[in-house]
């Protein structure tokens, strides 16, 4: 009995223990101590009932006290509890700061805050990099398609992180630049033969307004020929027309042989009415029955002299 009493007492103060320093991080407050960085136990202690990490703060403060930059436990603690990086911030401003570049706390957390790598836009800030286009297609003014590739040299602009405008807004614009440029050329040799003027016209546009990067550079790295879309234009052109002239001919066909329809109609109609007229000429006595047979006579002697000249044929 004496024994379970003791491993329960035993049990109970190695949880309360943990508890201890679960909630009293006296391990990193040791570090911070010796680090030069003042935290209170009961600020640590707080931290774990605000369920945020103490060391997710007090490592980035260390960092940025040797760093001698001077920072707020308050306000990264509030940047932790909105869903930042405050490490990643931190980092940031070391890296600004030995570049001379002006990154202020505030400016840095809304950059984090909007889901773009804060340290990564400072060291594109230092280090420009490079976006390849894809293959741009434009068609010069004698019809030869130009194909070009195009290698954009951009910088963070810092100031504009925040709601400005990404790499795919460059590549759209440096694109549309291209194809514009490849456009108003008079004959696709002098894109051959002058791609830098390519270049010149597409950064005098002003591509990065608006956007979070500062284009430096803009460089054509291959040109290629493509299709005669001119003379295929032409020629689809020329297929169109004929087609539309045949229909316009097979429409005129049509209405000669509705005409020539009428026509025979009508002759048959005017055939159906002699006779008629004959017989009322018969019966008013203006055509007399001798009259009638040599009318007869001379119609067969006809059709039998038709009929020979036909067979003679």
């Amino acid at each position: 009995m004496d024994t379970t009493l003791l491993l329960v007492i035993g049990a109970a103060v190695f949880l309360a223990a943990a508890l201890l320093l679960y909630f009293v991080p006296v391990g990193l407050w040791i570090t911070a101590l010796f680090s030069g960085v003042r935290v209170g136990i009961g600020t640590l202690i707080g931290m774990r009932l605000r369920k945020v990490n103490p060391g997710e703060i007090v490592r980035p403060l260390i960092s940025a006290t040797k760093a001698d930059i001077d920072l707020d436990i308050g306000q990264m603690e509030a940047h932790v509890l909105a869903g930042g990086r405050v490490g990643g911030v931190v980092d940031a401003l070391i890296s600004a700061d030995r570049a001379n570049i002006e990154l202020p706390w505030k400016r840095a957390t809304a950059i984090d805050l909007a889901g773009r790598d804060v340290l990564e836009a400072v060291q594109v800030s230092v280090n420009p990099k490079v976006i390849e286009t894809p293959r741009i297609s434009g068609v010069a003014k004698d019809g030869i398609q130009v194909m070009a590739l195009a290698r954009v040299t951009v910088r963070a602009n810092i100031e504009r992180l925040v709601g400005g405008a990404g790499e795919e807004t460059i590549i759209a614009r440096v694109g549309e630049g291209t194809v514009s440029s490849i456009g108003s050329a008079d004959s696709h040799k002098f894109v051959l033969e002058n791609p830098d003027d390519i270049s010149r016209r597409v950064l005098e546009r002003g591509l990065d307004a608006g956007t979070a990067f500062e284009i430096l550079s803009i460089d054509i790295a291959d040109v290629d020929i493509g299709r005669n879309i001119g003379a295929e234009l032409q020629t689809d052109q020329a297929e169109a027309d004929k087609n539309i002239a045949q229909a316009k001919a097979e429409e005129r066909r049509a209405m000669a042989i509705a005409n020539e329809q009428e026509m025979r109609a009508k002759v048959v109609e005017a055939e159906a009415e002699v006779p008629r007229a004959l017989a009322e000429a018969l019966r008013a006595g203006n055509l007399g029955v001798m009259d009638k047979y040599r009318l007869d006579n001379v119609q067969a002697d006809t059709e039998m002299r038709s009929a020979i000249a036909g067979d003679e044929e």
